[in-house]
Parts: structure tokens; C-alpha cells; sequence
């Protein structure tokens, strides 16, 4: 596969995230075989991560109880009330939204990675990570949260559009608006916003309940998810991986420059909005229902591209099945490394993903020197 960079681009680019050419190459056969073989793993450790857990439910449990439910006139054999509970009320919604987080964190990232043009770009970049936090933590401290399951969730992702919104009105100008720009943005709002949070966490640690909430959210976890919370994110996660990878074939031109890509027809401006709206929903809705769970944005997208090649049309929904996997097993060691206490989910995404993270540093600046 023959690759090119735009030598005009800035010196943070150069050289990191390479644009494809041609189908071919040795990316060209892992592009379909790779996210068909993670596809076939997402199914097994999904009942795996049912079955699995301070009470463990045989596999046949598990996999009868879940065929009844999904399989019209399967007829299953008799279980306990207490596994049927287990398995369909308590497992299966948890390990569905962990799922759907993990699919919507990691697209995100492989959206901020392609429009950045830099593989340690992650949807926090933004500030939408920064104002779901916010949106949940008024909640927590005001009480409203307590009215009904859906109020946290649809108060983060109000709070991350709305966080949105106003970093992209600070970077734009005379309707441009530069990544770099956009991305210093992202950083202050973000910081402020977190002081914010920060500030009604320290006003209200008196009301120890509030403050234990506030605190394992933050944390991020799946704990106690329901039905309702697949609802909640199903809607916007589903739609939201499939339109970015409407934007493949925008992204991968836009990697050889933005003067590049308006010349083969790319409307440059309308490709940005969408994609960053399209980050913020995917990221929103993932923090509404799991709360901060960082990493999976940065360190999925940039190990799938060492396998399937930076084309964004493979990309983008290998992201998201391994994403999906990945915070399944995460899920499921957090909740069977030291049963029957719980390890909250950022915890663990975080042992991952900060080595690695340090790992991409000390490579990037060896590859300087």
C-alpha cells in the first residue's frame, strides 16, 4: 500500500498517521478479515461476561435464558427465578451498555484521531467529557437525579453538547474553524468545566450520600445499569457509529491536508461540524450512562490501525467491535478480581490504558530524537 503525507502539514502530523492510497497492501486482507474475527469474539465473551461474576451462572443457564428472550419459540428449560433474574434483569443490560460504551468511545476516538490528524488524540479532547461530568455532578448535588433513571443520563449528554457548543463557537472565525485552534479550545473549556465540577463536589462533600455517588460515577463503572440505560445510549450509539463511517472516505482525504482534500471536492468546514457532533454524541451518550471511563478512546483506534491500516472505512467499525470487547472483559475483570467487591471500571481501563499511553510518549520522542 502506498502512503502519502502532506509535507505542508504541521510538524506534530508529519509522518504519524499515514493516508491510504490503494486497497492493497498488507492492510488490504486484515481490512475484512479483522473485523469479522472480533465480531465472532463479540458474542462469546458477551455470555461469558453473563455468566461470569460473584455468582456464577452455568453456561447453559445463561444461554437458555437469553435464547428464550431474543429467539421467538424457543422453548427453554426450566430455571431458577434467581438465574433468571440474574442473568436477564441484573447481566445482560450491564454487559450490553458496557458494549455499547466501549463501541461509542472507541469510534469517537478514531473520529478525533482522523480529524486531528495525530493517533493520541481521544474524544475528551473536546470538552464533552468535561460537561457530561458537570451535567451529572448538578444533578447528583441538586437532588433531581433521584426522579427517574433517565435524568443523569440525558443531564450529562445535555451537558456535553452544550460544552460542544461553546468550544466550537471560541475556535470558530469568519465560519473557519482550525483544528489547532479547536483543540486548544477543547483543552481550556475542558479545565474550566472541570473546576466547576470540581467546585459543587467540595460544596456538598457534607452530604456523604451526594458525595459517594459523585465519586463512583466519576470513577466510571456499569454497575446497576438496566434496561433503561440500553435505551437510553442504544439510540444514539448505533446511529452514531454508522454515520462516521459515512465520513470515511472525508477523513481519509482530509489526512493529506485540508487544502488537499477542498480540492478533491471535500467541503472542509461541514466535514468538521459533523464529525465533531457526531464525537460528541457518540461520547455523551457513552459518559451519560458509564460515567468517566477514559482511555478506551485513545488506545483502541491506535492498536486497530497498526492491524487494519489507517482507511477509515475499515477503521472506524473495527474501532468500535473491539471497543465493544474490550470494555466487556474490562467489565468483567472489574467485577471478578476481587469478588464479591467490585473494582470500578476506570480503575481498570486506566491500568491499560496510561501504560500505554506513557509507551506512545517514549516512542514519539525517541522517533524525534
Amino acid at each position: 500500500m502506498t502512503t502519502d503525507v502532506d509535507p505542508r502539514a504541521p510538524a506534530f502530523d508529519r509522518g504519524k498517521i499515514a493516508v491510504p492510497r490503494s486497497p492493497a497492501g498488507r492492510h488490504g486482507a486484515r481490512r475484512l478479515a479483522f473485523p469479522l474475527a472480533v465480531a465472532a469474539i463479540l458474542v462469546p465473551a458477551g455470555i461469558v461476561a453473563v455468566s461470569a461474576g460473584a455468582t456464577r451462572v452455568d453456561w447453559s443457564v445463561t444461554f437458555g435464558v437469553l435464547a428464550s428472550h431474543l429467539l421467538p419459540g424457543f422453548d427453554a428449560v426450566e430455571v431458577a427465578e434467581a438465574d433468571e433474574v440474574i442473568v436477564w434483569l441484573i447481566r445482560t443490560p450491564r454487559v450490553i451498555v458496557a458494549a455499547l460504551v466501549g463501541a461509542a468511545l472507541a469510534a469517537s476516538g478514531a473520529l478525533m484521531q482522523g480529524l486531528f490528524r495525530n493517533p493520541m488524540a481521544e474524544p475528551n479532547i473536546i470538552g464533552v467529557s468535561a460537561g457530561a461530568v458537570l451535567g451529572a455532578v448538578a444533578v447528583f448535588v441538586t437532588g433531581f437525579g433521584a426522579e427517574s433513571a433517565v435524568v443523569l443520563p440525558l443531564a450529562a449528554i445535555l451537558g456535553g453538547l452544550s460544552a460542544l457548543v461553546v468550544v466550537y463557537a471560541v475556535a470558530t472565525r469568519g465560519g473557519a474553524t482550525p483544528v489547532a485552534t479547536l483543540l486548544l479550545s477543547g483543552i481550556a473549556i475542558s479545565a474550566l468545566l472541570t473546576a466547576a465540577s470540581s467546585l459543587l463536589i467540595s460544596l456538598n462533600l457534607v452530604s456523604w450520600d451526594a458525595a459517594q455517588e459523585i465519586i463512583f460515577w466519576t470513577l466510571g463503572g456499569v454497575d446497576n445499569r438496566t434496561w433503561t440505560h440500553v435505551w437510553i445510549s442504544a439510540p444514539f450509539v448505533v446511529p452514531g457509529v454508522l454515520a462516521s463511517v459515512c465520513y470515511a472516505r472525508d477523513l481519509d482525504l482530509m489526512l493529506q491536508g485540508e487544502e488537499t482534500a477542498a480540492a478533491l471536492g471535500v467541503e472542509v468546514e461541514s466535514v468538521k461540524r459533523s464529525i465533531i457532533l457526531l464525537s460528541a454524541v457518540l461520547t455523551g451518550s457513552a459518559v451519560a450512562v458509564a460515567g468517566a471511563v477514559g482511555f478506551v478512546g485513545l488506545i483502541v483506534p491506535h492498536l486497530v490501525r497498526l492491524i487494519v491500516g489507517p482507511a477509515h472505512g475499515s477503521l472506524i467499525p473495527s474501532s468500535a467491535l473491539s471497543g465493544a470487547v474490550f470494555l466487556i472483559l474490562c467489565d468483567l475483570l472489574a467485577r471478578t478480581i476481587h469478588p464479591p467487591v467490585e473494582v470500578r471500571l476506570g480503575i481498570i481501563t486506566a491500568a491499560f490504558g496510561a501504560p500505554f499511553f506513557l509507551f506512545l510518549l517514549i516512542r514519539r520522542s525517541r522517533e524525534i530524537v
